[in-house]
């Protein structure tokens, strides 16, 4: 199984990014995902999750109303599409799968991936 997070990069506040989670090795109809990011000597953050269909979104406060979830299972990707950036955006960020249903619990992932570095400068 593998879970490959590409799209990061560095962008002014206000900008967006999108951020793509390419998954191989499993049947992605089968679990949920989430986005995780994580600064530097602090917790890891889940802030996102969609159900396995997409059906069901949610996000963390911190978040919400500027990033939006998605999925495409025929290509077994899932993006992360991030609106309305601001400095304390900056981290690393992680997607991750779960056969027990949308939670954004870092306890209850099966498979992560690599992070990628999102820089927002103000």
């Amino acid at each position: 199984v593998q879970l490959q997070a590409s799209g990061g990069g560095l962008v002014q506040s206000g900008g967006s990014l999108t951020l793509s989670c390419a998954a191989s090795g499993l049947n992605v109809e089968g679990y949920s995902f989430d986005w995780f990011r994580q600064v530097l000597r602090r917790e890891r953050e889940g802030i996102s999750c969609i159900s396995r269909r997409g059906g069901s979104t949610y996000y963390a406060d911190s978040v919400k109303g500027r990033f939006i979830v998605s999925r495409d299972n025929a290509k077994s990707t899932t993006y992360l599409q991030m609106n309305s950036l601001k400095p304390e955006d900056t981290a690393i960020y992680y997607c991750a799968a779960s056969n027990f249903g949308c939670s954004m619990s870092e306890n209850d992932m099966n498979h992560w991936g690599k992070g990628t570095q999102v820089t927002v400068s103000s």
